[in-house]
């Protein structure tokens, strides 16, 4: 039924073909996932919703903004790309978010928590300044509910005298399960009927806003949900209004209703080599430090287990904190930890890492105080496209006064840092992918600022690598080239900022190449061209451009922008003749 249905068309359908188009779409989600992996459980719970909205609303006149888009797959297949939905998330095939370069459904590109109500009352206020009569709505779980942002937007929403629906997906989950006051007053909300006085005094903190609020209702309930959005999309023409739903995450699959966290995401490795995920390294190595010292305190934004921090959570919930998704917030909280003499451990995917740097930059590093950035999902990637791209930390930490960034050659290089960063008396963040693919022979101490050369030459040519995978693509076109009588020098520059100035000063070699997993602007390239700027090196980079990067497998989309065993083969054998 999927491949003849649109957005149009699907208002002729009447109650019992629409429950069959859910089921259609949640069995095509779940063995699509299964193969490409993404978001499977969030997807899962959202199917009636999404089918009754556009039962109810006039999409693409209408305009649908789901917050973060974990929750879009079904709204994919219903507007025109149920064809082309087996290629999501794979090279050249559709985004695993909403994305407006992809159909004009699409009104606004998110990735990101919190983004939604602001996105749509701007696009709302455009609406009225110009003079156009439409819909604007947006979707967002209480997991984002958590964040700031929405707040902001909120308190926003008389000045700017404009209306919209935000529809409330409550499913108890964000990534891990939702926690915090706002999580606890939803729950009230939530309550059966001998709870209704109480929950219509709670409710009018969004009166107080602007909203009529309106809940609870099940938003797995296909029927109730076309009954209730028709009679708001009336009361729309005067009001805004909070429409708060409950959902099963992971509906109709019964070990994602069962394990919800767990299938959040579902991802396919690249490798069977990989020795060991970094996450991992961190849980066990924190645990065994927080042991012996009762400082140690970690925290996180809804990321507990994604992050590897289970089993501290477990062992010491006292000095385990997940503050929701409120990145800002984990950071500041961080520093002010950090000045009353414990030693705080930030764990944070890079890209959410990004929505912090104001308070890196002046709550942690210019207070300079020890607090520890666990970098992870580090450089490219790979499926989730644009928005989750790990390439810009190097750039923007690097800019940060008396913040020491550090970028472990492996695993057990990660743990040796963690090590080291228990007696650091300053900001340090260490960066690393999710996959420890390799594990090297050579080990030498972490001192701060101290690079370690890997591979000895004899030739005129020095190759400095930053991280387990630009390393192995330095080390293996080092092998390569050893072959046709060229011995290259391999350095791991373990720590990006300070450079070693020592190292640096005393190479011999004419010809360096840097060699990292990052844009070239801002990043560690860019450093080692400042520090040669007066001259007398020939200096390669090999980094990404001034570009966002699309989805795809993480050694394709390395390699054709040109980071690669093959390019720095090929340079430094071009550039001897």
């Amino acid at each position: 039924m999927l491949d003849q249905i649109s957005s149009k068309n699907i208002k002729e359908l009447d109650l019992p073909q629409l429950s069959a188009l859910c089921e259609e779409a949640r069995q095509i989600i779940i063995s699509t996932v299964f193969k490409n992996g993404g978001h499977l459980s969030s997807n899962l719970g959202a199917v009636e919703l999404t089918v009754a909205l556009h039962k109810v609303f006039d999409f693409p006149e209408d305009k649908l903004i789901f917050d973060v888009g974990h929750q879009c797959y079904t709204h994919k297949l219903i507007t025109g790309r149920a064809a082309q939905f087996d290629k999501i998330r794979v090279k050249g095939g559709l985004s695993g978010f909403p994305k407006r370069e992809e159909s004009e459904y699409d009104c606004y590109n998110t990735g990101h928590a919190g983004t939604s109500v602001s996105a749509a009352l701007g696009i709302a206020k455009a609406r009225d300044v110009e003079g156009k009569d439409f819909n604007v709505i947006a979707v967002i779980g209480d997991g984002s509910f958590n964040n700031g942002l929405v707040y902001e937007a909120f308190n926003s929403l008389r000045l700017l005298n404009t209306r919209v629906l935000v529809i409330l997906n409550d499913n108890g989950m964000s990534i891990a399960p939702t926690v915090g006051s706002m999580h606890e007053y939803l729950e009230i909300l939530s309550r059966d009927s001998e709870q209704k006085c109480k929950r219509e005094k709670h409710a009018n903190i969004f009166a107080r806003f602007g909203f009529k609020y309106d809940g609870v209702y099940d938003g797995n309930d296909l029927a109730a949900m076309i009954d209730k959005l028709t009679e708001i999309k009336e009361e729309l023409k005067t009001r805004s209004v909070i429409l708060h739903i409950v959902t099963k995450k992971g509906k109709g699959y019964e070990f994602c209703e069962e394990n919800p966290e767990a299938t959040h995401g579902i991802s396919i490795s690249s490798s069977d080599r990989v020795s060991k995920e970094y996450s991992e390294v961190l849980g066990e190595t924190l645990s065994a430090l927080a042991e012996k010292d009762d400082k140690i305190v970690a925290v996180t934004a809804a990321m507990t287990s994604g992050l590897g921090l289970g089993e501290f959570f477990k062992k010491y919930p006292e000095r385990a904190i997940d503050v929701g998704i409120c990145e800002e917030h984990a950071t500041i909280l961080c520093a002010a930890m950090a000045t009353q003499g414990l030693k705080p451990y930030y764990a944070v995917y890079s890209t959410f890492l990004q929505r912090s740097y104001d308070e890196i930059l002046i709550d942690i590093c210019s207070q300079n105080l020890p607090v520890t950035l666990c970098v992870d999902r580090a450089g490219i990637s790979g499926a989730d496209g644009e928005t989750h791209q790990g390439v810009f930390d190097l750039s923007f930490l690097s800019s940060a006064p008396n913040l020491t960034v550090a970028v472990p050659k492996d695993i057990k290089e990660f743990e040796e840092m963690l090590k080291f960063s228990v007696g650091f008396n300053g900001p340090l963040a260490i960066r690393y992918p999710r996959e420890g693919k390799r594990v090297f022979k050579k080990r030498a101490k972490i001192i701060c600022g101290k690079w370690e050369v890997l591979n000895d030459g004899d030739c005129d040519f020095a190759v400095i690598a930053c991280g387990e995978r630009a390393i192995t693509l330095s080390l293996a076109a080092a092998q390569q080239l050893e072959k046709d009588g060229l011995n290259v020098k391999v350095i791991n520059a373990r720590f990006v900022k300070p450079l070693d100035g020592e190292m640096l000063d005393g190479l011999k070699e004419k010809h360096i190449l840097t060699v990292e997993d990052n844009m070239l602007v801002g990043g560690f390239g860019s450093l080692v061209n400042t520090y040669f700027a007066a001259g007398g090196k020939v200096i390669k980079n090999f980094a990404y451009g001034d570009e966002f990067i699309p989805q795809g497998g993480v050694a394709d989309l390395m390699s054709e922008r040109g980071v690669s065993c093959e390019a720095i083969y090929d340079y430094i054998k071009n550039a001897n003749r």
